[in-house]
């Protein structure tokens, strides 16, 4: 958890420098908690994002640039997204990976072409890329789609990624079998 904070602080500050605004849940706890105020400390804006139902419960931050409440988790994620110019997932539970698994398929489906990555502070990604690579091994993801979810130990290198990302042009989604 030390090395997660020290990243999460490095990450903000990255954010801060580059001038990339951070948009996330609008919690004032965890992980994303501790990023905005980490790109808050360092001169950076924070847009928060979170729903009535949980602005009490998740104890929502109000010292951020802009909090928006809105009235459920998919006016949440659409807001985000709408707002978002990239899409990062942190180490997390399902709410992360949910998020982030969803942004990932509106790529995939060609919504949108916003660079997707994980930051994979201390191998916490390791086995989700190890799956996404299987899968691809097994014909169930595409080797185009596989490139769309970024991954980088170090929040510069994954901005770097980020900064050079182009969307896969993918014709196909999967070959048609020959037989049943």
């Amino acid at each position: 958890r030390a090395s997660a904070l020290a990243e999460l602080a490095a990450r903000g500050a990255e954010l801060a420098r580059r001038k990339i605004t951070c948009v996330y849940g609008g919690s004032n706890v965890g992980l994303m908690g501790v990023l905005a105020n980490a790109v808050l400390e360092a001169g950076g804006k924070v847009i928060g994002i979170i729903p009535e139902a949980l602005q009490k419960k998740e104890i929502a931050h109000n010292g951020l640039s802009e909090l928006h409440v809105v009235a459920s988790m998919h006016e949440r994620k659409a807001l985000m997204a709408e707002l978002s110019e990239g899409f990062v997932a942190l180490p997390g539970f399902l709410v992360s990976l949910e998020e982030h698994c969803e942004v990932l398929h509106w790529a995939q489906l060609g919504f949108h072409k916003k660079p997707c990555g994980v930051l994979d502070i201390g191998g916490y990604y390791g086995h989700l890329n190890a799956f996404l690579d299987h899968a691809v091994s097994q014909g169930f993801i595409m080797p185009g789609h596989r490139t769309m979810l970024l991954s980088a130990t170090s929040p510069s290198a994954l901005l770097d990624q980020f900064d050079s990302y182009v969307a896969p042009v993918v014709s196909k989604w999967i070959e048609k079998p020959q037989t049943l």
